[in-house]
């Protein structure tokens, strides 16, 4: 009998979710932090979505939102100017730069001593932490807004994504460009996986796979809807992808059959990522809910739990499968 997907609701936020970054595996389990209009970025326990702290200090809309890969780093991306770099255990603000436009990306270099920003004033900006009163590296050469930028190839190339309809590789050295992908629409989101270099981007209904690298098309799905983020399993087995109809599918990615697709947000989804291990997926939507769901259905795992017929002591019993609705904040 097939289980039915019930995915835990992690409350808290007054105002749409549009950015959500798992950290990596520590040695306290993993973590997870959202991005929201409301200003107030969250920090949760990744497996349960337990709400740990809010990050108080920007005055306006935050866009990006990250992790460094032990959790003990965080940055964010906001409306008003600036991006912040926070101690992710004490909560405490570390750094605030100031940009001359609303930030929208943020992202650690894997040693978590450089920080690289972009927004709407088309420059990508390479920050070194352990130097914070330095001016940052500069790269010009988008001609509108960014909307992501994220480090990839060791940190020695970058990828950013913009509202003119362009991916850019970058050297991170010459700073030049390396090669320049176009579409006749914006880019809604893009996501990096190291192990085999993937980029995975979506505009339209369109979710494509490209070798990072060389910026070579492996291959493409359209969906049935507007998509605006999609994620790849840690494996490669399955991706993810959610978007303007609420609903979050999913699809097996050497086929690209669509596999299932589940209706839990009352709004468009705005985000959606694996987490490291890749038992579970974590949405952000319109609503201003994160949602958490099994990536495979009635396994025993973080707040979800299944219970066998046999348990319950009887033999006509269906499978039962229970996990706590709703997380606050």
């Amino acid at each position: 009998m097939a289980m039915r997907q019930t995915p835990l609701t992690c409350s808290g936020h007054t105002r749409p979710v549009v950015d959500l970054a798992f950290s990596g595996i520590t040695p306290y389990g993993y973590f997870l932090i959202s991005a929201c209009k409301d200003g107030k970025p969250m920090l949760r326990q990744g497996d349960t979505g337990d709400w740990i702290g809010t990050f108080l200090g920007h005055k306006g809309a935050v866009w990006g939102a990250t992790l460094n890969t032990d959790a003990t780093k965080a940055a964010t991306a906001a409306a008003d100017f600036t991006a912040k770099v926070w101690d992710a255990v004490s909560g405490g603000e570390v750094l605030t730069l100031a940009h001359k436009h609303i930030v929208k990306s943020v992202r650690f270099t894997q040693d978590s001593n450089s920080l690289l920003t972009a927004g709407n004033d088309k420059v990508l900006r390479i920050y070194d932490l352990s130097k914070p009163e330095a001016a940052p590296q500069e790269i010009p050469g988008h001609t509108s807004a960014i909307k992501k930028a994220l480090w990839c190839n060791d940190d020695k190339q970058i990828l950013s994504a913009a509202d003119d309809k362009t991916i850019r590789l970058w050297d991170r050295n010459s700073t030049e460009v390396v090669k320049t992908l176009s579409f006749d629409m914006s880019v809604s989101s893009m996501e990096y996986v190291t192990e085999g270099e993937i980029l995975v981007i979506t505009y339209g209904k369109t979710i494509a796979f490209y070798n990072a690298l060389s910026l070579d098309l492996i291959k493409t799905v359209e969906a049935p809807a507007s998509i605006n983020s999609a994620s790849l399993h840690p494996d490669k087995d399955f991706f993810v992808a959610g978007g303007d109809d609420f609903k979050l599918y999913k699809y097996d990615y050497s086929s690209m059959e669509e596999l299932e697709s589940y209706k839990g947000h009352f709004g468009p989804v705005h985000c959606v990522r694996f987490s490291p291990d890749g038992e579970l997926y974590a949405s952000g939507s319109e609503d201003g809910t994160l949602r958490l769901w099994q990536t495979a259905v009635g396994k025993t795992y973080g707040l979800w739990k299944c219970v066998l017929p046999e348990d319950l002591g009887s033999e006509n019993s269906e499978p039962l499968y229970t996990s706590p609705p709703e997380i606050k904040a």
